[in-house]
């Protein structure tokens, strides 16, 4: 099967879940900037689900540029990584209005982490399909991104049982880390397009 409808229902899902998130904001009290300002919070957390949404939807569409087949498998995976960001509004949602207290933002990370390790199993489920000299396979090489963020979301779970503004950071860290364009399936298609005949190790 080819790609287009994978990418096309993701992209739907993705625009859903952040126009959900922009709905349930809650309106100022007040018509002044510091009734704004009030709910500062509150604005934080919407940008930083906003962020993480963003990357997702990036990374995704960079990785299924690389791709050129789906099968049953990646079908599945795909929809499981889609379950999980189907959460991120609601524990957006839960710890703005609990005020950031302890156990939602250990949530937010729980939500966090899973749907990292969800992309993970999408990403080794495309590899396989497509083998392990694909543009894919070579453009991920050894991950390390993807590495370092599993070991930071758990301590931002950790840390955020001690004070939640400190899991907060960590979050934001991971977040920083990811907004950083990442560049290697776009510079690997461009090696191979000016490559043709090249054999990948």
């Amino acid at each position: 099967m080819r790609t287009g409808r994978v990418e096309a229902f993701s992209d739907g899902v993705i625009a859903i879940l952040i126009t959900i998130m922009v709905l349930e904001l809650p309106k100022p009290d007040g018509a002044d900037w510091g009734a704004l300002a009030a709910d500062w919070k509150v604005l934080l957390a919407y940008v930083l689900s906003f962020v993480y949404l963003g990357i997702y939807w990036n990374n995704h569409h960079h990785m299924f540029q690389a791709v050129r087949r789906v099968g049953g498998g990646v079908l599945w995976a795909n929809l499981h990584l889609l379950f999980w960001l189907s959460l991120v509004p609601f524990v957006t949602g839960w710890m703005s209005e609990q005020d950031f207290a302890t156990v939602p933002v250990v949530a937010y990370g729980l939500v966090l982490l899973v749907a990292a390790g969800a992309y993970s199993i999408l990403q080794t489920v495309l590899i396989r399909t497509e083998g392990p000299g694909s543009a894919l396979a070579v453009a991920v090489g050894r991950d390390l991104k993807g590495k370092l963020s599993v070991p930071l979301y758990v301590a931002g779970i950790l840390l955020a049982l001690v004070h939640p503004d400190l899991g907060l950071a960590a979050f934001v860290l991971v977040a920083v880390i990811w907004f950083i364009p990442d560049r290697r399936v776009e510079r690997q298609l461009a090696h191979q397009a000016a490559h043709p005949t090249d054999v990948e190790a």
